[in-house]
């Protein structure tokens, strides 16, 4: 299968779009990204392409909000 690439205008709007994707697998899977993510590192999950690409998102995910956090911090 190939992967579709989509370019965001800004770090927000990539967060943005992450949280969402995020949300979407935390209500199909009955389990928020963190707990997710915790069980994954631990290798308490399989590694499906959905449980794959959700830790890969969550990181990305973890990455910007720390960008943007910091970014902030530097501003005030």
């Amino acid at each position: 299968m190939r992967k579709q690439i989509t370019e965001y205008t800004s770090p927000l709007d990539a967060l943005i779009a992450l949280a969402k994707q995020l949300n979407t697998y935390e209500i199909q899977y009955q389990m928020d990204s963190a707990e997710f993510f915790t069980k994954y590192s631990q290798g308490e999950t399989s590694d499906a392409e959905d449980f794959v690409e959700w830790a890969g998102n969550y990181q990305h995910y973890l990455a910007l909000h720390q960008e943007l956090a910091d970014r902030l911090q530097n501003v005030a």
